[in-house]
Formats: structure tokens, sequence, C-alpha cells
């Protein structure tokens, strides 16, 4: 059997209500665990705006991201650190970026939609594309 495929979860932290931050998180690691490895940056315990712990996060946030086979990205808002994540998994790394927005297109940023794979309005649509085309079906 082969190693699950891991998914990094990116989305707002720094300027998100911590229960929103996390609520999603949380889901999508109930719904996806039994296949996949999720990657969530807020097990880590920073403190945002320290300047001691400004380059770990990234750092370590950066180190998920090279990690992961997949990257879901929840674009409910602008986050610099989420759009930076995008860029750096799609661009330069050349990851698969599934994300979930509220958005209509037309009200996505241009760099969102150039380098989101693929964007759908909701975590749970989000999930079954992953579901749909990432597991592998063993053929006896």
């Amino acid at each position: 059997m082969s190693a699950k495929k891991k998914i990094y979860l990116s989305g707002p932290i720094m300027d998100e209500h911590p229960e929103l931050a996390a609520t999603w998180r949380e889901r999508a690691k109930q719904q996806l665990r039994d296949r996949f490895v999720l990657l969530d940056p807020m097990r880590r315990n920073f403190k945002d705006r320290e300047v001691d712990s400004a380059n770990e996060i990234v750092e370590f946030d950066l180190q998920d991201v090279r990690e992961a086979d997949i990257v879901i990205v929840n674009y409910s808002k602008t986050s610099i650190g989420t759009a930076m994540e995008v860029f750096y998994a799609a661009h330069d790394l050349g990851k698969f970026v599934v994300a979930f927005s509220p958005f209509d297109f037309k009200d996505c940023s241009p760099w969102m939609v150039r380098y989101c794979t693929k964007i759908l309005p909701s975590l749970d649509e989000a999930i079954a594309y992953i579901r749909e085309n990432f597991i592998t079906q063993h053929i006896d």
C-alpha cells in the first residue's frame, strides 16, 4: 500500500477569529484523515506579531507546503500569508491547489484565479473534489 498523500490546510489565521480559523480545518481533517495526512499550521502554538516567532511561523508553514502533495485553501477573505502560500505552492513547486471561496469569479483576485488550480464554492465541494480525484482506486 502506498503512503498517504499529504494535504496542507492554507487559509487566514493572523487576521481571522481563532474559532473560524480552526473550525474549517477541523472539518477538513475529520472528512479526509482516513485517506490523507493533514498538515495544519495551527498545530503549532506561535503568537502572531511577536518578532521572535515571525520567521519561525513562515518557515514552518513553507516547510509544510513543500511537504504537501495538495494544498486546500480557504479563500474567504484576503490574506497575505495565504496568497504567499498559494503562489509558492503553485508557481514555485507545481503543487495542485484546491480553493473554496464564497466569491463569484468576478470578485476573485486574478492572482488567486491564476494560481489556484481549482476554486469551488464550499469546503464540502473541495473535499469531494479531492476525494474524487486524489484517492487511487486499487483494482485486484
